[in-house]
């Protein structure tokens, strides 16, 4: 990662390295049920989309939930509730396929059929560092293309740092001044 920001924060400055901020950007697009597990409508919800499709039961697999057909048709009868061990893996298989699932609707509209996306690049924020070390940074905005199914793909592997190897192309783009957002307090797209 690029680097004048030798002690980021010594001063008082607040941000992320933008590899990070590119991670939690896409994190973000990830929506789903928000009534909590243990609840009769959010069991209901989350068994109902992980046993729509053979990817919901490899996710149920991927996160331990290993019980007889029996016992998932209780479950979905809701004539059985899951145990807390349970109940804990179907909301990590839940929240598995949402990310695989959105991974491969993010890659399409981030490539945006070879165009790219325009992205809101916000700088660290300031705002409790002294005048004089301030630096002059502004939020920029820049069409970014060819980098969307890496950094999807290292954002689905938890992949830190080709996220920042990613990050170090897009600050490519900026010119002159890139080293002053790789830290940065905030990264958006209308994808």
């Amino acid at each position: 990662m690029a680097g004048r920001w030798m002690e980021f924060g010594k001063h008082g400055a607040n941000g992320a390295p933008g590899g990070e901020a590119l991670g939690i950007a896409m994190e973000g697009m990830v929506r789903g049920i928000s009534s909590p597990v243990d609840s009769e409508r959010g069991l209901a919800a989350r068994l109902n989309y992980l046993t729509k499709s053979d990817a919901g039961y490899e996710a149920m697999d991927r996160a331990g939930v290993h019980v007889s057909p029996r016992t998932l048709m209780a479950w979905l009868a809701e004539e059985r509730t899951p145990n807390k061990a349970n109940l804990a893996r179907l909301d990590a298989a839940y929240w598995d396929l949402r990310r695989r699932n959105v991974a491969a609707d993010l890659k399409a509209r981030l490539n945006n059929n070879g165009r790219g996306t325009r992205v809101e690049i916000n700088p660290v924020n300031q705002r409790g560092v002294e005048q004089k070390y301030r630096r002059d940074l502004a939020p920029r905005s820049i069409n970014v293309r060819g980098v969307w199914d890496r950094a999807v793909d290292a954002w689905m592997d938890d992949d830190q740092d080709e996220l920042d190897a990613v990050w170090d192309e897009v600050l490519d783009l900026i010119g002159s001044d890139y080293d002053g957002y790789s830290y940065v307090s905030s990264i958006g797209w209308s994808a």
